[in-house]
């Protein structure tokens, strides 16, 4: 099977490609990740996953454009979850299914699968939508029992890790969180 595996990362790609190629799957990485922000956050994200593809000798296909603009008008008033990250999602699987259509690929996948925090009944519902749409299969594979082995392992490859999903309104939400618990020890409420 010729598998193109849409990466959000380097530490969430990394037990899935091993995962993959356990099953004696080698996929083709993909990188398009429109929203992730700051440029900052973007370029940091972008650079792990090309030094990991390097070094490992992997392949790897993008289309590198920081895209904040491109992300906010797929989301478009929709900037609360669950509907923000549908549009999210939406956007990157989609750019994933063309690419793999075009580039002669059976089936796509993405990296966002192993994290706990994703939705993986609408990723996965979007991407077979999709590989319907495009003629390819989505291969779904539940990879979160991978997720802790997965970001020790980038710890020990010294992998940038990021601490949100990556777009704007995930960074506020992952800092909104842990105050919320300090002001809950303290006794404040919100």
């Amino acid at each position: 099977m010729k598998l193109l595996l849409h990466c959000c990362c380097a530490p969430c790609a990394a037990a899935c490609i091993a995962n993959l190629n356990a099953e004696g799957i080698a996929p083709v990485l993909f990188w398009f990740n429109p929203n992730i922000h700051p440029l900052d956050e973007y370029q940091k994200r972008r650079d792990a996953l090309y030094a990991y593809a390097s070094a490992e000798n992997l392949p790897l296909e993008s289309i590198d454009e920081y895209g904040e603009e491109l992300f906010l008008q797929s989301i478009g008033v929709n900037t609360e979850s669950p509907a923000r990250c549908e549009s999210c999602y939406r956007l990157r699987l989609e750019a994933a299914a063309k690419h793999a259509a075009e580039g002669g690929f059976d089936a796509f996948s993405a990296s966002l699968l192993i994290s706990p925090y994703q939705k993986h009944d609408l990723i996965r519902g979007i991407g077979e939508e999709l590989a319907g749409r495009y003629g390819l299969a989505f291969l779904y594979r539940d990879f979160r029992p991978l997720f802790r082995e997965g970001r020790a392992r980038a710890r020990s490859l010294g992998m940038y890790m990021q601490k949100y999903c990556g777009c704007g309104f995930s960074k506020i939400d992952s800092l909104s969180i842990p105050h919320a618990k300090t002001l809950s020890r303290k006794g404040i409420r919100r």
